[in-house]
């Protein structure tokens, strides 16, 4: 069973920037996709970014051009950066592992909240 461990969410004002990190107990690269979804109060959750085993990368558009999905293979860790941050940027933000078969695991989440 994986874990998945995020860390990195705070209070940030806008046009700021955020790096969140996600630590899996499973070597990253046997997992077939990663990615970091939020949920902003009172919405559904939704996908942020995701990179795949191979490399591929995929953002939702509310973010293009403003985040960056990564993964350190060594640390068995999954970041996210996230820069000119706005006010609906303020979500949980939950680390996801598909492993391609069988149920997805999912994070605790991190609070980010972007205000002034």
């Amino acid at each position: 069973q994986i874990q998945l461990v995020e860390s990195g969410g705070g209070q940030v004002q806008p046009g700021g920037s955020i790096r969140l990190s996600c630590l899996s107990s499973r070597n990253i690269t046997t997992i077939y996709n990663m990615g970091w979804y939020r949920q902003p109060p009172g919405k559904p959750r939704e996908l942020v970014a995701a990179i795949r085993s191979h490399g591929y990368q995929a953002y939702a558009n509310s973010v293009k051009g403003r985040a960056t999905i990564s993964r350190d293979n060594a640390k068995n860790t999954v970041n996210l950066q996230l820069d000119s941050l706005k006010i609906e940027d303020t979500a949980v933000y939950f680390c996801n592992a598909d492993l391609g078969r069988g149920p997805q695991t999912w994070g605790q989440g991190t609070q980010v909240t972007v205000s002034s």
